[in-house]
């Protein structure tokens, strides 16, 4: 059976002016979030969910479907006995698409996202030799315009979602410090999108995997009540999130976990010994397998490929990094006390031994007590976690604003 759009309003399909309170507004965020949650729905559920009537339920359902962002699905069912027959509602991921740029220390990664979350299309590319701010951004300006003509298909790109690591300002579009790419207020937000003629928003990647777990993530009713997710990568750093709010702090600066103290005693450039970060981050693992003299070069790449082969020694380092990162997490449940801690690390994601060791770390050093297997789980994105990072900086605007989608496009 073919599908069909909601009807219009009954005034043409001219919008019901806001209140002036944004009342409209999150009525239509709502309504958005429970068909995103709950669709194919019927609007009874909607206003169920929402908390809205009837007849508030199908004019922000009308909106969203004169911006293609949902549409009917009808269900071969059998026709009631009696009155109008049940037509469930769904994310319509037709029309729109989310492009995603992720800035790590030694590459980028391109993404195309649906309106549900899901990775349409994926790409890495590594740095060149010049690994400046206006040398990387000025190729992935190309390369962004190149990936969207290839493999957009029509669709209509929301915008292009940037991610990074380290200390960044997402008001501003700024990247304020990035030790490993050694920027200083960079404004990327600007640069591209002067570039590419699109909206450009940017954003820390924890705090974007964070909302990303928000919206799609397998704990996300959960995650929408408290949630700290903790990021290991080349960079180390955290997002706490409370009342479904994701704290940001003055300037943006809130989440810096680098130096929390996991024991052991790896110098850091701070002058003391065991931080999170030079215990923990890959260029640290993959230093110790070089002194082990496991590998000739400190690349964290080649410890994956090991770990992957079940070399023994690539398992225990990781296992030595996963009891690491437990420690740190134990230290982030004693104080936030968040309802789960999401944990973003390669080796766990691979491997799920890894995260029983990390759990057991945990337990023992952690004083809150509770179900450490329910509270402390892996990411919900896996190998693709870097992309989702940075298309979902565009699928938060468009779950939280969807009727300003006019506009911003």
């Amino acid at each position: 059976m073919p599908t069909t759009l909601l009807p219009t309003p009954r005034d043409g399909g001219a919008r019901q002016p806001d209140t002036g309170d944004g009342r409209r507004s999150q009525s239509a965020a709502a309504v958005l979030r429970a068909v995103l949650d709950r669709g194919p729905v019927a609007r009874s559920t909607v206003g169920r969910l929402t908390g809205l009537s009837a007849a508030a339920v199908s004019r922000q359902l009308a909106d969203l479907a004169d911006l293609r962002l949902v549409r009917e699905r009808p269900v071969r069912a059998p026709r009631p006995a009696v009155g109008r027959p049940h037509v469930p509602v769904d994310v319509d991921v037709r029309h729109h698409v989310a492009a995603g740029v992720h800035i790590a220390v030694l590459h980028t990664t391109l993404v195309l996202m649906d309106l549900r979350g899901r990775v349409l299309v994926q790409e890495r590319e590594p740095h060149g030799p010049d690994r400046s701010a206006p040398a990387v951004l000025a190729g992935l300006a190309t390369r962004t315009a190149e990936f969207l003509d290839a493999h957009a298909g029509g669709r209509r790109p929301l915008g292009v979602g940037v991610a990074t690591g380290g200390w960044v300002d997402p008001a501003r579009g700024v990247v304020v410090r990035h030790r490993g790419l050694d920027w200083r207020d960079v404004p990327v937000g600007a640069l591209l999108g002067q570039r590419l003629s699109l909206p450009v928003s940017v954003d820390g990647h924890a705090r974007a995997l964070a909302r990303a777990e928000q919206l799609f993530g397998a704990e996300r009713e959960r995650a929408r009540s408290s949630l700290v997710h903790l990021f290991v990568g080349n960079v180390v750093d955290a997002a706490i999130a409370t009342g479904g709010s994701v704290h940001e702090g003055p300037n943006a600066a809130a989440g810096h976990v680098s130096h929390l103290p996991v024991g052991g005693d790896a110098p850091c450039a701070c002058g003391r010994r065991g931080c999170l970060a030079a215990t923990a981050a890959e260029r640290a693992v993959a230093g110790r397998a070089v002194a082990d003299g496991r590998l000739r070069t400190p690349r964290f790449a080649e410890v994956l490929a090991a770990l992957e082969a079940d070399e023994r020694w690539a398992v225990d380092l990781l296992r030595e990094r996963a009891r690491a990162v437990g420690r740190a997490a134990a230290l982030l449940l004693d104080v936030i006390n968040p309802e789960v801690l999401v944990v973003c690390e390669a080796g766990t994601a691979r491997r799920p031994e890894l995260l029983a060791d990390l759990r057991a770390e945990v337990a023992h050093h952690s004083h809150g007590g509770g179900d450490v297997a329910r509270r402390v789980v892996a990411g919900s994105f896996g190998a693709q976690a870097l992309g989702v990072a940075a298309g979902s900086v565009v699928l938060r605007e468009t779950y939280e604003r969807p009727l300003e989608l006019a506009a911003r496009i």
